[in-house]
């Protein structure tokens, strides 16, 4: 059976997509994004615990690249730049809100989870 190499390079292509949008910070603006309108810079670096300004700039213009995050520089001194989600980044807001969900809810499962392996790879050592 031959492959459909056209599938497969949007298969590829949106895996690379994913790796993008689902990337540890990405999602977090995303997500921080999406609970208001607007948001400027140091709103979201205090938001989203543990990110950089390196770090948030990076994204936010990886973001913006993407066609997700819309930026508006207003021309005031000090210059005051907002940060927005673009109607695409909207359309990706409820499937991030939901995982999002899912993670708060399944919390515990998880850190369960990870202490019973953790017991029982100790046991086998």
């Amino acid at each position: 059976m031959q492959v459909d190499e056209a599938h497969q390079a949007r298969l590829c292509h949106a895996r690379q997509i994913l790796d993008r949008i689902g990337d540890k910070w990405s999602f977090s603006v995303i997500y921080q994004l999406g609970q208001t309108e607007v948001m400027r810079f140091t709103e979201l670096r205090r938001a989203i615990d543990g990110i950089s300004q390196r770090m948030l700039t990076v994204t936010l213009r990886t973001l913006e690249r993407d066609g997700l995050v819309e930026r508006t520089v207003h021309p005031v001194v000090p210059p005051r730049v907002d940060y927005c989600l673009t109607k695409l980044g909207m359309t990706l807001l409820g499937t991030v809100c939901q995982l999002m969900g899912w993670a708060v809810e399944h919390a515990d499962d998880i850190d369960e989870a990870r202490a019973a392996y953790d017991r029982r790879a100790g046991e086998a050592s």
